[in-house]
């Protein structure tokens, strides 16, 4: 290793020491409640903006100011709406996306910033310049289509900003496609790209057809997906493609022609189960790769890095990044042996440049050596700390980082490649939140299989005979790392260890996920308490005084803990657990409007190939009552997978006298997604554990 890089890294290190270092101090329950003050983080491409979202309270504002004065130049309100990024289209036009749970109106129009979404807000004053907070064009540039339509659904809206002009606009507009019922939503991230002098979105827009009447009835076809080509400069907006309910995915290449298109088709009880690649061929798009799965189709990455185009496969057991041949076979696999999350592009070229890789972080792989060196510069400047990349310039020469680690705390910082300086932009949390050390440990299960995890160790107690919270993911094939996490956080400050499992079914790999298919509640609920047995024979935890703490699939745990594994946990919260399985599948029936789907398949792997209803009461808590002997606080949030699930399970236990608290969050449509429902679900479950599991 040559000694231009250390030196890099320590020039930057220095610069970054007054800035950064944190003081350890405890946070109470009350600041881990509150939602991150400073986040989605976006630098223009030539770096003259910033754009963040800053939370006071539980409203949510979009600013943007001037670098490097870091003087306000826009401010705008979120309202009601979900904000899932911020990204630049050009050096003066931001596209914010946003979402809610249920459908908005068929048509919107707008002007200037008075926009029923969001509304011009004050500019930020001088004083709060230095305190001004993602998406570093991360997420996958293909434009991804979700069907069939579902009575709950992630909608999509998106608002483009001319920081300027001081004008808004909503697109699609409706009004400007012809022969098309419009809705104002889309299906997906935009596509943005240069064309002629001309900054360019293409965004996936969903119509209204025709879903046939009588026996013809076809829900599925009730919205369709068009791909809208939306010129920024001219305003105009032109339909490139109409697709099916089979379409999933479109790709353009960098100067907007449609080159790729994927599809997947199912008949209604999900037998036919066939995806299909077509590329662009003699001036149409032709099927050039085709297949049957159940679940695991290869899927459109983006542009390749020097030529062509990048599909995600399943091969061997295991994912791979793979290019596909104009004649339909797939190469080897990009970086054999590395296993990437999430692809990272280029907004110049529109090529992938790299991608993330899910380890005790998120680890950034870029294909070019001269990028992965200055990046791997920065992440040494940060000794010991997780660096998270949340922004980029185009010439990859200013960085706007994540950085958590005790002794720099947990905030964002602004790194200048050319000059080898950076600066402090803000804490994430106000007030700042110094995190606790975690801890990877790895143990066997009582097959014998490895089991990483993390844990989180209280301030200031010697790790021996501590009580301990298990805390399993809100996903059953979610990934736990080292990286910040809130609610552990929380707990562990409170005077517990936590201990949070990536057991089988986890998707750091194919085949470690594999090994949970069919063990929901059987070896996937083990895997958790064989942690509990290791801490335990490790004298870090105390046997005695263990409960077991989760949401959604972790709330599912939560409740299996104390049933299907009783004697493990002396008491459990569930936040949104699923106690009866059988009505939960068949909600899920419901909401694909009765169909069979990928989604749907994938969790019945977990579940079992052919689950019946007879092992699906094996595996319910709600058929397990007698065997619950310690107390349980059930919590409803207001987006849970089937709502009724926490108060099936709470007149249950109540009946049978066992005993048995139910809290119910005000209604949101995301769980988590306000200060309030933070706050009260963290006093509620540790008012309980401090009754049921003292930490002293």
């Amino acid at each position: 290793m040559s000694s231009r890089p250390r030196m890099r890294g320590r020039r930057l290190a220095a610069a970054l020491l007054l800035g950064l270092l944190a003081a350890g101090a405890a946070a109470s329950v009350d600041d881990y409640g509150q939602l991150p003050h400073l986040d989605e983080l976006a630098i223009s491409p030539e770096g003259t903006h910033l754009a963040f979202a800053r939370t006071d309270g539980d409203e949510r504002v979009v600013s943007v100011i001037s670098l490097p004065d870091r003087q306000p130049l826009a401010a705008f309100k979120i309202g009601a709406e979900r904000l899932r990024s911020l990204q630049w289209a050009d050096e003066n036009r931001l596209l914010i996306l946003t979402s809610r749970l249920y459908a908005p109106i068929v048509t919107r129009k707008m002007s200037g910033f008075e926009a029923p979404h969001f509304s011009m807000g004050t500019p930020a004053a001088a004083g709060d310049k230095a305190g001004v907070g993602s998406t570093a064009m991360l997420a996958s540039p293909v434009l991804s289509v979700g069907h069939p339509v579902t009575l709950r659904r992630d909608w999509m809206l998106l608002q483009v900003c001319n920081i300027g002009a001081h004008t808004s606009t909503a697109i699609p507009d409706a009004a400007k496609v012809a022969n098309l019922t419009l809705m104002n939503v889309i299906d997906g991230p935009p596509m943005v790209r240069r064309i002629d002098g001309h900054s360019v979105i293409f965004v996936t827009g969903l119509y209204g057809a025709d879903p046939g009447t009588g026996n013809n009835y076809d829900e599925s076809n009730a919205l369709l997906p068009a791909l809208i080509r939306v010129d920024l400069d001219s305003g105009g907006e032109t339909v490139v493609a109409q697709g099916s309910k089979n379409t999933r995915q479109w790709l353009t290449d960098a100067a907007g022609t449609l080159i790729a298109e994927q599809d997947y088709s199912e008949d209604t009880l999900g037998q036919q189960q066939r995806w299909a690649i077509k590329l662009l061929h003699g001036g149409r798009l032709e099927q050039i790769a085709a297949g049957r799965e159940a679940v695991d189709y290869p899927k459109l990455l983006g542009l390749g890095p020097t030529g062509g185009i990048l599909v995600q496969t399943v091969e061997g057991g295991e994912r791979a990044w793979a290019s596909l041949s104009p004649t339909g076979g797939f190469g080897p696999p990009l970086l054999a042996g590395r296993i990437l999350h999430d692809p990272i592009e280029s907004r110049t070229t529109h090529r992938l440049i790299g991608g993330v890789q899910i380890d005790d972080d998120a680890r950034y792989v870029f294909f070019d050596p001269a990028l992965q060196s200055q990046w791997d510069a920065v992440t040494r400047a940060f000794e010991g700390a997780h660096v998270r990349l949340e922004s980029m310039t185009d010439d990859f020469k200013r960085l706007v980082v994540r950085v958590e680690s005790p002794a720099y705390g947990y905030k964002y910082a602004l790194v200048d490649n050319a000059t080898h300086k950076a600066e402090a932009i803000g804490n994430v949390y106000a007030g700042g939140i110094t995190p606790l050390p975690v801890r990877r440990i790895t143990y066997a299960a009582s097959d014998g299989l490895q089991i990483p995890a993390y844990l989180t160790l209280p301030r200031g107690r010697d790790a021996t005979n501590l009580p301990l919270i298990v805390l399993p993911h809100r996903d059953a094939e979610g990934i736990d790392t080292a990286d910040f996490d809130w609610w552990s956080q929380a707990l562990a400050d409170q005077g517990y260890a936590v201990l949070r499992p990536n057991g089988r079914g986890t998707a750091l790999e194919q085949r470690f996920m594999a090994a949970g298919f069919g063990e929901w509640g059987r070896k996937m609920q083990t895997d958790l308490s064989d942690g509990v047995r290791y801490l335990a024979a490790q004298g870090i935890a105390d046997p005695h005084r263990v409960c077991i703490v989760g949401a959604r699939y972790g709330g599912y745990a939560a409740l299996a803990g104390v049933s299907l594994d009783a004697g493990s946990y002396r008491c459990a919260v569930a936040v949104d657990g699923l106690s009866d399985l059988v009505r939960w599948r068949q909600w899920l029936f419901e909401q694909n409007s009765r169909r069979s789907s990928p989604e749907q398949r994938a969790w019945e792997r977990f579940l079992g190939a052919n689950v019946r209803d007879a092992a699906l009461q094996g595996l319910s808590p709600i058929d397990h009552v007698a065997a619950i002997s310690v107390p349980v606080l059930l919590i409803q949030g207001g987006d849970a997978a089937d709502p009724g699930q926490s108060r099936l399970m709470y007149d249950a236990l109540h009946r049978a006298g066992k005993p048995v608290q139910l809290e119910v969050l005000a209604t949101e449509d995301e769980l988590f997604a306000t200060r309030e429902s933070r706050t009260v679900m963290l006093r509620k479950s540790m008012e309980f554990l401090r009754i049921n599991n003292p930490p002293d």
